[in-house]
């Protein structure tokens, strides 16, 4: 058998079991609710406007071209859409891709960057896939999770492989391209510093550094020249304003102003990392394994500092902050602790007894952690606890705390194949949760009745209006053909109900009131508040003192905890 055909073999069975694990855990959480609000319901409603207005090159939301996006997740879905017509499950189907493709890069790359130490090709996607943040992420219709694939794959182009050391400098200017359609220019965050610090992880990039930086620096441009060829005709179809906003002000201002959206100190990652490393930040020998490295490193093990370091920095130092805009060096973190880890298990017979480096924290986190779901119903009866969502959960904890208390086992446990078993043990973890979730919570972000309500209206031709910014929650799953206006209490409210009598508006409070649960259309719960759908001309008569006409049927209540309302209250 040639050596190229038993290594294709060899790296299809290393798939197994971690990748039909993963896809199993993720297809059933993914479709245990309907897309969450607002991530996943905005990405929707943008692929839905240009979808129904025919906009295939100008991305839209309520009406207006969306500078926030490019366009490449939308076109992605469209084509789905093409074949299956219109619906939620391809584009989540398409995430669940994603995320399998972003392992499968994952471990093709340890394989290429570790050629002496496989083990860690075979660890790097196990821990990938047991961040319990990176799980619960990739379950949204969002742009980070093509973004990493793309990230990955531009990687995957820059380092050596078994037949070639040069770069493929060609594909990494494609890549780069699909990356910069994907989330934009900060795509170029996510992999200039590999690129620019070649010489201190790569021999080749060190020996032949002025065709490493001369070829590089075309493929860069060759990436950017795919952007342009979307960019510059959409923003002359989109209009002087979204072309201003396209190229000027929308990543200037979420770079440097201080009033950008989810602006946070420089330092705001730091403390997050623990959260979004767990598990394995709460894992012994993870940090042993980092404390005791020592040069020469290997060259895998300087690539992903090489990679991870600096964007930390560069993401701390930009004003606006999430915790996934970095979520491409999850994939950068897993691959510096299993090479840390592959190093680590090397020096075993000079370290002596290593259990104290075991998984038991964590395993009597998890004991812990199930004794607290366990007595949370007593808690709450007793009235110690308050809450309707600590209610919630409390109807279903019991129920979920021996799965906790098993895992928690299977921590404790000593021997072989402790990383596994902690990454197992992160993403069963993860998706019990999400169950947990689902039971209990999912009611107060099931935006489906009201979705439905106006898209009902909609197609009778009345009037939307929104007292409040609008993000497109309802668009989709209520196929609005229509804009929702932005309104304010006061004249915008009587200038709407003058210009549509019969219009409806969707307001928010938070609890609902007797004039909401008697003159509303439907009130339900939305996050930790209510909203409340209202004929606009009702809404303006209460506000204005008056009495309201009374609707034409009672009013709609989907109660936050079904426990505590067997019966819609009653006005």
């Amino acid at each position: 058998m040639p050596p190229t055909a038993y290594r294709r073999s060899e790296y299809l069975r290393s798939l197994w079991p971690w990748l039909p694990l993963w896809a199993l855990a993720a297809l059933l959480a993914i479709f245990a609710h309907g897309p969450m609000p607002l991530y996943s319901t905005r990405t929707l409603a943008v692929a839905w406007e240009m979808w129904s207005q025919h906009e295939w090159w100008v991305p839209h939301i309520n009406g207006a071209p969306y500078s926030d996006k490019v366009p490449l997740l939308f076109w992605m879905i469209h084509a789905g859409w093409a074949v299956f017509g219109v619906n939620d499950v391809w584009p989540r189907v398409l995430e669940v891709v994603f995320g399998g493709a972003e392992l499968m890069l994952l471990a093709l790359l340890a394989r290429r960057l570790f050629p002496n130490r496989p083990w860690v090709a075979k660890a790097a996607p196990w821990m990938l896939l047991g961040l319990s943040y990176a799980s619960f992420f990739g379950l949204q219709i969002m742009y980070e999770v093509l973004l990493a694939v793309c990230v990955l794959a531009a990687l995957n182009c820059l380092v050596p492989s078994d037949h070639r050391q040069e770069p493929r400098w060609l594909l990494f200017g494609l890549v780069i391209g699909a990356g910069l359609l994907t989330k934009g220019p900060v795509m170029l965050l996510h992999v200039a510093f590999p690129w620019l610090l070649g010489p201190l992880w790569s021999d080749w990039a060190a020996q032949h550094r002025g065709r490493w930086y001369g070829r590089g620096a075309l493929a860069l441009l060759l990436g950017l020249a795919v952007l342009l060829a979307w960019a510059l005709p959409a923003g002359f179809l989109g209009g002087e304003d979204y072309r201003h906003r396209l190229f000027f002000s929308q990543t200037a201002d979420r770079v440097a102003s201080s009033q950008a959206d989810h602006a946070a100190p420089f330092w705001w990652y730091l403390p997050m990392i623990p959260v979004l490393l767990f598990p394995f930040s709460g894992w012994p020998r993870a940090w042993a394994a980092l404390a005791t490295l020592r040069r020469p490193l290997d060259g895998g093990v300087r690539f992903a500092l090489c990679w991870v370091l600096p964007v930390l920095v560069l993401f701390s130092l930009i004003s606006g902050k999430q915790p996934y805009y970095p979520l491409p060096e999850f994939a950068g973190a897993a691959l510096l602790l299993a090479g840390a880890i592959a190093a680590l298990r090397e020096q075993r017979p000079t370290l002596g007894n290593t259990a104290w480096l075991g998984t038991w924290p964590l395993g009597l986190g998890g004991l812990f952690f199930a004794l607290a779901l366990a007595v949370l119903p007593n808690l709450v009866a007793s009235g110690r606890l308050e809450g309707h969502w600590l209610v919630s959960l409390s109807h279903y904890s019991r129920f979920f705390a021996p799965v906790f208390a098993l895992l928690g086992g299977l921590l404790l446990m000593r021997g072989r194949g402790e990383m596994r078993r902690l990454a197992f043990a992160g993403l069963v973890g993860t998706f019990v949760v999400h169950s947990l979730f689902t039971l209990a919570l999912w009611q107060n972000f099931d935006l489906r009745p009201t979705a439905h309500l106006l898209g009902d209206a909609d197609r009778q031709g009345r009037a939307i209006g929104n007292l409040g910014v609008y993000e497109g929650q309802y668009h989709f799953e209520g196929r609005l053909a229509h804009p929702i206006q932005h309104l304010h209490l006061g004249a915008e409210l009587d200038d709407f109900v003058r210009q549509h009598p019969d219009g409806l508006v969707v307001a928010y409070m938070g609890q609902p009131s007797a004039a909401d649960l008697r003159y509303a259309l439907l009130v339900q719960p939305f996050r930790g508040d209510w909203l409340a759908v209202w004929p606009a001309a009702s809404l303006a008569d209460l506000h204005a003192g008056r009495t309201p006409a009374e609707p034409p049927r009672p009013t709609r209540v989907y109660p936050r905890d079904p426990w505590a309302f067997r019966q819609p209250p009653q006005p």
